[in-house]
């Protein structure tokens, strides 16, 4: 996982200490990679102890780990195919992202999927992963059916919302409306910054790069059938369902 992507992944555990440290190893890869910890803490007037801790945030064995790993991240470029998506999807699941969604879901009155085009067959699939354990939730395919459920909704219930893009004008109105209500979003995108992500309470993320062929949206759809599989399994086991 490069960098970056670690960066994002465990934003939520980060404080302002650790981002100034992260802005400055962001714009001197290649130096911090030879760099020793005692020579970066010096340049950010810190220790070495809040360098290590901010390497183990980011999910390295500490901060030595951390080098090698921008090392070869500056010498390698990133590939593009299935299984690349794949390794990559399975690399930014957070458990601990997992584990707050799943108790969310546990503790919601009743939770209401819904996405676009493409992405609405995995909010069915979703309902379907929730009803066998007695979990109440639906989906919807059309704009005007969700805004009409939400404002009968309960604050006690939750937003499950699907975007590749995370940019989706429908989903985004439903995210505003729902955060407008009090009630609590999870979102699934694709890896990057995106507006969904910023509305949402939960994020979970697939590696999905969006891509286009002669007009049409060609975007792995694999990415998403993994991560909500794994959920799925992640909350039967934090119900004590599976067997």
């Amino acid at each position: 996982m490069l960098f970056e992507e670690r960066v994002q992944k465990f934003e939520y555990k980060l404080n302002d200490t650790d981002d100034q440290i992260i802005e400055y190893i962001l714009k001197n890869k290649k130096e911090v990679a030879n760099m020793s910890i005692q020579c970066l803490a010096a340049k950010l007037f810190t220790v070495p102890n809040t360098i290590v801790r901010l390497s183990k945030k980011l999910g390295y064995d500490g901060y030595s780990q951390l080098k090698n790993s921008l090392k070869d991240e500056i010498q390698r470029e990133p590939e593009d195919s299935l299984f690349f998506h794949i390794q990559k999807t399975f690399s930014i699941i957070d458990p601990d992202q997992m584990k707050m969604a799943a108790k969310l879901i546990h503790e919601a009155r009743h939770v209401l999927f819904f996405g676009v085009g493409d992405t609405a067959p995995f909010c069915e699939m979703m309902v379907k992963h929730l009803k066998v354990v007695g979990k109440q939730s639906a989906f919807y395919l059309h704009r005007h059916e969700i805004l009409y459920e939400m404002n009968r909704s309960h604050k006690k219930d939750v937003l499950f919302l699907i975007s590749l893009s995370g940019e989706t004008p429908q989903v985004l109105e439903v995210a505003k409306v729902g955060k407008s209500k009090g009630i609590r979003t999870i979102s699934l995108t694709q890896f990057s910054k995106n507006s969904l992500q910023q509305l949402a309470d939960v994020n979970l993320y697939c590696y999905a790069p969006i891509q286009t062929l002669n007009g049409y949206d060609v975007s792995d759809r694999t990415p998403i059938m993994i991560v909500l599989r794994k959920f799925a399994e992640y909350y039967w086991e934090y119900t004590g369902s599976c067997v």
